[in-house]
């Protein structure tokens, strides 16, 4: 059923027929229509979806439109979709809520709820602990197979993970983990200490959640677990988590990348003073660095004078110089979120990006000369001038583009903000520089 036609169904009034059409459709499918709704036919719409499916939807809608829709319910109402939700996604909902609400909300549910939701609120934004599902079945060191079945039929509701299971002893140490396909295939009567595998990855509560999803890229996990600083089990992360975080951060670099403040919000959802707020400070610092460039070409403006050709050079030098770096920082900056490189690298990264920049000025330069003079129609000379300064200005800029953000990361700084457009100021003025000194030595300025 297309928007159109469910909200002509909604101002006929034809619930019964809305809330039949609900029942056959998947949640997400649900959770799509309703934010094309507007706040009030999302909330008639949301009440007469079926309890079992209700919580369902609620996860899958935005962020922004579940505060709005869990603000619009009744206490009643907000205390089941919450008691409903794993905790660590009603914990990433409070997170963004007034404190108020968030007090109210607390009040209003069961007190384990409450309690859980708490312990996840105190771990550091950006943290396993603040990531992790509470929710989950551990089974004990001695249990047979059959035991631990009974125990995972009987806990069905917190079963977050569907491949595996992690075991522990007594005092919920982690000791390891044993997969579902082995609890169906072997003897009932078998101990899960034998079939049990060590874990060779577990996750600290206070591990930032870029070095959590290295680990599920690197060793395609499904599951994890996240254990204390005594090395007990205390939650667990699932890959499904991990997504939501590559978004997250592969926006943030772009964000950082393109010189605007990051932000939680998506752009829709953006106003334009919010938008305004991102983008005005390094719009700020960019112009203020730039100023340096217009103070360069005062500074040769009776060498200009005599030449006045070459400012028609200025912009395309400027350009080359910026898309050379810039094409060197993106390279790096991936490679280093990648870990392909480090900081140790750096002399290799230098020596093959040189490299790289001496093919790219040999042939920018030989096809420049050639245009110049065919097109442009000027002296053997000022050609010269011109594409000896793109030569050497495509080998500062590919240099400081690799080894800035490599610089930026050692220093522990986010690579992300060295790139183009930070990069690109700095070139500009290097590039600058380079013209008039080729230009004073070649054409006696």
């Amino acid at each position: 059923m297309n928007t159109e036609n469910f909200i002509e169904l909604i101002n006929e009034k034809k619930f019964a027929e809305i809330k039949k059409n609900l029942i056959d459709m998947n949640e997400y499918d649900i959770a799509t229509l309703l934010q094309e709704l507007d706040n009030d036919d999302i909330i008639k719409v949301f009440r007469l979806l079926p309890k079992e499916m209700a919580t369902d939807v609620f996860v899958n809608l935005e962020q922004d439109i579940q505060q709005e829709l869990i603000s619009r319910l009744n206490k009643k109402e907000a205390a089941t979709i919450i008691e409903d939700m794993f905790t660590d996604d009603a914990a990433d909902l409070f997170e963004e809520m007034p404190a108020i609400m968030v007090t109210s909300l607390l009040s209003s549910v069961d007190k384990e709820t409450r309690n859980d939701i708490n312990k996840l609120l105190r771990y550091p934004d950006n943290s396993a602990g603040s990531l992790m599902a509470i929710e989950y079945i551990h089974l004990k060191k001695g249990l047979t197979i059959q035991e631990s079945l009974d125990r995972i039929r009987k806990q069905k509701e917190d079963f977050v993970s569907y491949d595996s299971c992690f075991v522990t002893d007594n005092s919920r140490k982690l000791l390891g983990w044993v997969s579902i396909k082995n609890l169906l295939v072997n003897d009932p009567d078998t101990l899960i200490d034998d079939i049990m595998e060590d874990c060779e990855h577990s996750i600290n509560t206070l591990m930032d959640q870029e070095d959590v999803a290295k680990l599920f890229q690197d060793y395609n996990y499904s599951t994890l677990p996240v254990v204390d600083s005594e090395d007990r089990l205390v939650g667990i992360i699932t890959v499904d988590d991990i997504i939501d975080i590559l978004e997250e951060e592969a926006t943030e670099d772009m964000e950082k990348m393109a010189a605007i403040v990051p932000t939680e919000k998506s752009y829709d959802k953006t106003t334009v003073f919010e938008t305004f707020k991102a983008r005005i400070p390094w719009l700020l610092l960019l112009m203020i660095s730039a100023t340096f460039t217009g103070g360069i070409i005062a500074g040769f403006e009776e060498q200009l004078s005599a030449y006045t050709i070459l400012t028609a050079f200025i912009p395309m030098l400027m350009d080359t110089g910026g898309n050379a770096g810039g094409q060197a920082s993106v390279s790096i900056i991936r490679a280093l979120s990648l870990n392909d490189i480090e900081f140790k690298d750096i002399l290799k990264v230098m020596w093959k990006e040189s490299r790289v920049a001496i093919l790219c000025s040999i042939t920018l330069a030989v096809c420049n000369f050639v245009k110049i003079l065919l097109i442009d129609r000027t002296s053997v000379l000022v050609a010269a001038v011109v594409c000896c300064t793109l030569a050497v200005t495509v080998l500062i800029a590919k240099l400081i583009g690799c080894t800035l953000p490599m610089v930026a990361k050692k220093l522990g700084f986010d690579p992300a903000v060295m790139a183009s457009p930070f990069i690109t100021t700095i070139v500009d003025a290097c590039s600058l520089l380079v013209y008039f000194k080729i230009a004073s030595i070649l054409l006696g300025l």
